[in-house]
């Protein structure tokens, strides 16, 4: 030990992305953004509005700009722009009544000198600057007034610096005669640097002369004249916003005393030459707009220009969190203005949803088309589909007697290969692929300190286990029983766990009609059959492949439709509920596949109100015809002659359906269901799952 303390220092961590944010949560993004695709939006506009809207623990764009907004307001209703003249006033003042009582007391004044200085004081201007400047020549008596009165000067000085470059005036502060010339020169090159700018005479030479000369008065340190005009502009721009909110009055009396700043016109005179080179070099700052002040805090000319750039950097905060501008881009929104203006956690949330944008591409969840456009990639589609099976297995475990019907029929004879084990997944694990899997993966990673711990209470962990092993240890050469040899260690996690893959002993041709009349859009069905679909889609591609499903949407007319057009399928103002259309379909699908079991399951929320004629076309009525009830009678009867399980799930309590259905079923012993919304995936699900098992068995 040398005696001397160690000690850290913490300051906030600038090294990239904070190592210690919780994970994006592209899941809850992923089926937010689908819901909007299902109900009609565009997947750039779905993207769009989650970012807007946010998350369930995520601030979004609407939420920050509802801050930036609330900010501005604040600012405007506690502030007032009369500041430094009420300062300057009260300078005056003090400097007038300390001479009254001097001349009170001075006994060597003869009466006359005495009397005239008391009526100049009391025949002041009532306008500030007007007295201001009526006292410039005054011979003051009092130390203490002269103190007063010159303070007006020094004041207005350092304003009017801290309008150009924040900070001056606390800088300037009891500045001497040569701090005042050290300005007045930084104000002449710094015209010169500009001038020769703005013709194109100046080299980087030029500028690094100057900051090396005068680098302590700009705090930002720009790295080159652009930079440095830059900041003089924003800010002299927001100096002249201020100028231009102020009331005619205030307007006038500030440009009178400016006169006074420091006692020297060739303060302003540099001041002004500034203001007219930074406009010439920058015009396309707002020099001419203003703002209603209403407060009660008074606020001097830096801090009120200050407070005019806070304005300026909180609209163009709103305008970049508002996104409307063609190209906009979430990397657009400066996040340290967001952070001096609201604070660390919300320039977090920002860079959370840039973040969480890019993930969502980066991760393949979001391909563009030939146009340009985004759309759900397959690779979406499936995790969409999985996160929808996963809410339906729930809500089938909650159902009474629901277990048996949902594992039925999932194993069957084995096929010899093997797959990573899915949720859901009820084959048998292949116990030595899941045990290669753990070791291979445990091998190429250091073990953990804490493998071979185990908290009380809790199943033991699987790592090297140095005990022996019955029939494994041998003598040595010398007759002594050798130590048993210790297991690799290694820790079993699920994407190691493999299942036999299993074929089935009987295959289901599956049609899934779906009603996509308009009344499915304005009742709120459209999205709940979305998700149906998604599920049960997800459900037979990974767990029964040999299954054949499609996909009919019938309305006006009636469609084969892959899942990824079912979900960006709008509502739109189909008129018609063509059912036997989509009967048609469903058979063509069992003719095709005349050795797997027909299961037809019907989603419906209205009567059909349309059928196919025979040249093709689709003919309506409403209310629905007896032909159109006819045709689609005798093409339910074709189904049922061929074997089909048929299922109706109701939509709604309409009477003419209800009877409807129940009489279609009854026809060819059929059911009927009559989910609630919530629960129409699980419905489906467990009459697929029902059909198979009644097959099987």
């Amino acid at each position: 030990m040398n005696g001397r303390r160690r000690g850290s220092r913490y300051g906030r961590y600038s090294g990239g992305p904070d190592p210690l944010a919780p994970p994006i949560d592209l899941s809850e993004a992923l089926k937010s953004i689908a819901d909007d695709v299902m109900e009609g939006y565009s997947a750039q506009r779905a993207l769009r509005e989650y970012l807007r809207r946010g998350g369930r623990d995520q601030l979004g764009l609407d939420d920050l700009a509802g801050r930036v907004q609330a900010r501005r307001r604040d600012l405007l209703s506690r502030h007032r722009l009369d500041g430094t003249m009420a300062e300057v006033r009260k300078l005056l003042d003090d400097a007038v009544l300390a001479e009254r009582k001097e001349l009170a007391r001075d006994i060597t004044l003869d009466d006359l000198d005495r009397d005239f200085r008391e009526l100049t004081l009391e025949n002041l201007p009532a306008s500030t600057p007007s007295a201001v400047q009526e006292l410039a020549g005054y011979d003051w008596r009092s130390t203490e007034a002269r103190t007063s009165y010159e303070k007006i000067k020094d004041l207005l000085g350092r304003e009017l610096l801290d309008q150009h470059f924040a900070g001056m005036k606390q800088a300037m502060e009891n500045a001497t005669d040569a701090d005042r010339e050290a300005i007045r020169e930084m104000l002449a090159d710094l015209n010169q640097l500009l001038d020769k700018h703005r013709r194109g005479e100046d080299t980087p030479g030029d500028f690094d002369e100057f900051m090396a000369k005068h680098g302590q008065y700009f705090p930002e340190n720009p790295s080159n004249v652009d930079e440095l005009i830059d900041a003089l502009a924003q800010r002299a721009a927001a100096a002249q916003r201020m100028l231009n909110s102020m009331t005619p009055e205030q307007r006038e009396e500030l440009l009178q005393l400016s006169a006074q700043a420091f006692g020297s016109p060739e303060l302003m005179a540099q001041l002004g030459q500034l203001d007219a080179n930074l406009q010439a070099l920058r015009p396309g700052e707002d020099w001419s707009g203003s703002e209603r002040f209403d407060g009660s805090d008074g606020l001097g000319l830096g801090d009120g220009t200050g407070v005019l750039q806070d304005l300026a950097e909180l609209d163009a905060l709103a305008e970049q969190l508002g996104q409307g501008y063609g190209g906009a881009r979430m990397e657009d929104i400066d996040l340290d203005a967001l952070a001096r203006q609201l604070g660390d956690e919300a320039a977090v949330s920002a860079r959370t949803l840039a973040e969480l944008e890019r993930a969502l591409r980066d991760a393949g969840y979001l391909s563009r088309v030939e146009d340009g456009s985004l759309k759900l990639s397959p690779r979406a589609m499936r995790q969409l589909g999985r996160a929808f099976l996963a809410d339906v297995a729930e809500r089938l475990s909650g159902r009474t007697g629901q277990r048996d019907t949902r594992l039925a029929g999932a194993s069957g004879e084995p096929t010899g290969s093997t797959r990573q084990w899915a949720f859901g997944d009820t084959e048998p694990w292949d116990v030595t692929r899941t045990m290669l899997n753990a070791l291979r993966r445990s091998s190429s990673s250091p073990p953990s300190p804490l493998s071979s711990r185990r908290t009380p209470g809790s199943p033991p962990v699987q790592t090297g286990d140095t005990s022996e092993i019955p029939g494994q240890a041998r003598d040595d050469a010398a007759g002594r029983p050798r130590p048993p040899s210790p297991l690799p260690q290694f820790s079993l996690q699920l994407d190691d766990v493999e299942v036999t893959e299993t074929e089935s002993r009987t295959q289901a041709a599956v049609a899934l009609l779906v009603d996509v009349s308009f009344s499915m859009a304005a009742e709120g069905r459209w999205l709940p059959m979305k998700r149906t679909a998604l599920a049960l889609h997800h459900l037979i591609s990974t767990r029964w492949r040999g299954d054949q499903l499609q996909l009919i949407t019938f309305g006006h007319y009636a469609k084969s439709t892959s899942v990824e057009e079912l979900t960006g399928l709008p509502g739109l103002r189909v008129q018609g509920t063509n059912l036997h259309h989509g009967l048609l379909l469903a058979e063509q699908l069992f003719r095709r596949n005349p050795t797997m079991q027909p299961v037809l399951l019907v989603v419906t929320d209205g009567e059909p109100t349309a059928h196919l004629t025979p040249e093709g076309e689709a003919w309506f009525s409403y209310p629905p015809s007896m032909e159109t009830l006819r045709v689609t009678v005798t093409q339910l009867d074709r189904l049922g002659r061929i074997g089909a399980w048929v299922t109706f799930f109701k939509l709604g309590d309409d009477p003419g359906l209800n009877r409807f259905v129940h009489q279609m079923a009854d026809r060819v012993d059929g059911r009927v269901v009559s989910p609630d919304l919530d629960d129409l995936g699980a419905a489906v699900v467990s009459e697929y799952l029902e059909a198979r098992r009644r097959f099987w068995a």
